[in-house]
């Protein structure tokens, strides 16, 4: 996981895992949900199916509970949960 990781890098790598999975062009498909909403609203279903690839790709893990779960609901909020799993991260390794 790199320090300098954004919201914003999260976002275009859960857009782009997002298009492929649906043989769409992100820009199309961000366009589409920024129509929806400034969080980037997406089927809780969908964004799910994307959550090992984003993990392995940021080397994090999202447990799976409630606060989780509401996260799936948008890009946005799902962005905001990798980050602060990957801060978790990065202070669980400077403590050891």
């Amino acid at each position: 996981m790199s320090a300098s990781m954004t919201r914003e890098d999260v976002v275009d790598l859960t857009i782009g895992l997002l298009a492929a999975e649906q043989d769409r062009d992100p820009a199309e498909l961000r366009a589409e949900l920024e129509s929806q909403g400034c969080e980037l609203p997406i089927d809780s279903q969908l964004i799910a199916e994307i959550l090992t690839r984003v993990e392995d790709h940021f080397g994090v893990r999202i447990p799976a509970d409630n606060e989780a779960a509401r996260s799936l609901r948008s890009v946005q909020a799902f962005a905001g949960t990798i980050l602060a799993a990957a801060a978790i991260a990065v202070a669980s390794k400077e403590v050891s």
